[in-house]
């Protein structure tokens, strides 16, 4: 398949060897953009997709927590094998992912609780990439529900903002509320392709 590629690519480049080079891509555009409440803005966008936001001090984060949980009658959560140790709060049996949750079973547990990578307030979008907190893909899109920490300082105004903040060769999950589709009449179906049900912890001191 490789050398496949190679010869291709040859053909390609040697097709337009005598074309002249493309034009350089003109990227002026706005990269930032400031609002008067960067973490009320993400909280308003992320509302819209029907995902469930609180609001919560540093301080009151691990307690939420336990309220979040309790109040979905969660009893069994898978989480990154790095999440810090605050956010394990007693009265819940925890699932580290190492090793690796098998499928199987990762499909069975009540939920999943992770950090994130960035937020983009303007599109109420969460950015997961495997960093600190946030674990592999399958983690965080194949339980039905899914608890997520964003700190005030990961959240970005603008979307350019966002993405001078992230590696692009990184596996990144952007999530845009609950997982729902729609078929051509318009029938939203929740669950499909990741969480049923996404709930945001959005802390600042």
């Amino acid at each position: 398949m490789a050398d496949a590629r190679s010869e291709i690519l040859s053909r390609v480049r040697g097709a337009l060897a005598d074309r002249p080079s493309p034009a350089p891509v003109v990227r002026d555009y706005e990269r930032t953009r400031v609002v008067d409440d960067p973490l009320g803005l993400l909280a308003e966008r992320v509302a819209d997709y029907q995902a469930v936001v609180h609001r919560v001090p540093t301080a009151e984060l691990p307690a939420r927590i336990g309220e979040c949980l309790l109040a979905r009658g969660a009893s069994t959560v898978a989480v990154p094998a790095d999440v810090p140790q605050p956010w394990r709060v007693p009265g819940v049996n925890w699932l580290p992912d190492e090793p690796p949750v098998p499928l199987t079973e990762l499909d069975g547990v009540d939920g999943v609780l992770t950090g994130c990578a960035v937020a983009i307030a303007e599109t109420g979008t969460i950015v997961l990439d495997a960093g600190a907190a946030q674990g592999r893909r399958m983690l965080s899109l194949v339980p039905d529900y899914h608890l997520c920490v964003v700190r005030a300082e990961q959240v970005a105004v603008s979307v350019p903002e966002a993405l001078a903040r992230l590696d692009p060769v990184r596996p990144l999950t952007f999530i845009s509320g609950p997982s729902a589709t729609s078929d051509i009449e318009l029938d939203r179906v929740e669950g499909v392709h990741g969480p049923r049900t996404l709930e945001v912890l959005l802390v600042s001191a």
